[in-house]
């Protein structure tokens, strides 16, 4: 091998850094997308066909908008109020965008590829990294790794559910509900994200037997959204010199 060549193999071999963080990406990758099972089942309960689970699944691929969606639904709500709910978390995944695009520095073809890999567990394993290789290394091998294993389990889900029949029957209606906290306790620390999460609670219970399914979440966010933006707004003044 030339000397030019040997420097350009040595640039590229796997550093002890980069098995570290690939081993980190895949077990992240393996608990999520096994959660897919779950999301193909909830579909089915919901109404949808396979096919419909499954460009959800491939389209849409973010677990707590599709689970919004499907409860919204299963729950007899209107498609504008599934569809608003579901757009309504995955927001948070174009902030998440603003920070990852300056750490992957990727070309403008593959920016709608990395935009559709942008969730929380890819970003996650991504900026919890101290150098520019790891952080790409983390997101990419993170975000394809989740979104090939929650396709497939989403598909074994969807058919386990219509082989099944009513999903209600083992109790599978309450899963998007358990999902959500699932998703969301670990977020909860402090005193004003608890605040905030039993004033949308207290909201949903209280408007949920007068309005359409779908509503009380709807108003539980604006809510959250009312109370949370002042209060950010007045820690950044409070951290201005």
């Amino acid at each position: 091998m030339t000397t030019p060549g040997r420097a350009r193999f040595a640039e590229w071999r796997r550093a002890p850094e980069d098995t570290a963080v690939i081993r980190k990406a895949l077990g992240v990758a393996l608990a999520t997308g096994l959660y897919g099972v779950t999301a193909g089942a909830l579909a089915v309960a919901a109404g949808l066909s396979v096919l419909q689970a499954m460009a959800l699944s491939l389209l849409l691929f973010s677990g707590g908008s599709q689970f919004a969606f499907f409860g919204v639904i299963g729950a007899g709500g209107s498609p504008v109020a599934a569809v608003a709910s579901s757009t309504l978390l995955g927001v948070r995944n174009g902030f998440y965008g603003l920070q990852v695009s300056q750490l992957l520095g990727v070309r403008r073809w593959a920016r709608p590829l990395a935009a559709h890999f942008t969730i929380d567990e890819s970003t996650a394993v991504a900026v919890t990294q101290t150098q520019t290789r790891q952080q790409r290394i983390g997101f990419w091998v993170t975000g394809v790794g989740i979104f090939a294993l929650w396709n497939l389990t989403t598909f074994i889900g969807a058919i386990a559910g219509e082989a099944m029949g009513d999903p209600r029957t083992y109790g599978l209606d309450a899963a998007a509900a358990a999902a959500f906290v699932g998703l969301l306790w670990p977020r909860l620390r402090g005193r004003d994200p608890l605040a905030v999460a039993a004033l949308a609670v207290i909201i949903t219970v209280t408007t949920a037997p007068f309005v359409p399914a779908g509503v009380p979440v709807l108003a539980a966010v604006l809510a959250a959204l009312v109370v949370g933006l002042p209060r950010r707004g007045h820690r950044t003044e409070e951290a201005k010199p």
